[in-house]
């Protein structure tokens, strides 16, 4: 799996402030454990945990846990299910 796009660890950043590293770590751990996570974009399923907890860290471990039991739950939680799901990362990751 590819490391963070520099456009999703800016929102990591952005939500997170002195704890974004943490959060970066996590999310890499999280990312590399999932099944057929190859067949999918990086970007989108490392995103679909930040957009859904908004900031909040406990959030984001429930996101992450959900991920873990079935990642095309949280593309749906994220809003990134669909075939929009490149502009909505565009919209919520500006470059």
């Amino acid at each position: 799996m590819p490391p963070l796009s520099p456009r999703l660890k800016q929102r990591i950043r952005r939500d997170y402030g002195p704890g974004s590293d943490a959060v970066i770590s996590l999310l890499t751990r999280y990312v590399a454990g999932l099944p057929n996570a190859d067949l999918q974009d990086a970007e989108r399923l490392q995103a679909a945990p930040v957009l859904v907890a908004a900031g909040d860290v406990d959030a984001l471990r429930r996101a992450l846990e959900l991920g873990l039991i079935d990642w095309r739950d949280l593309l749906v939680a994220a809003g990134l299910a669909d075939g929009d799901w490149p502009q909505v990362l565009d919209r919520e990751l500006p470059a």
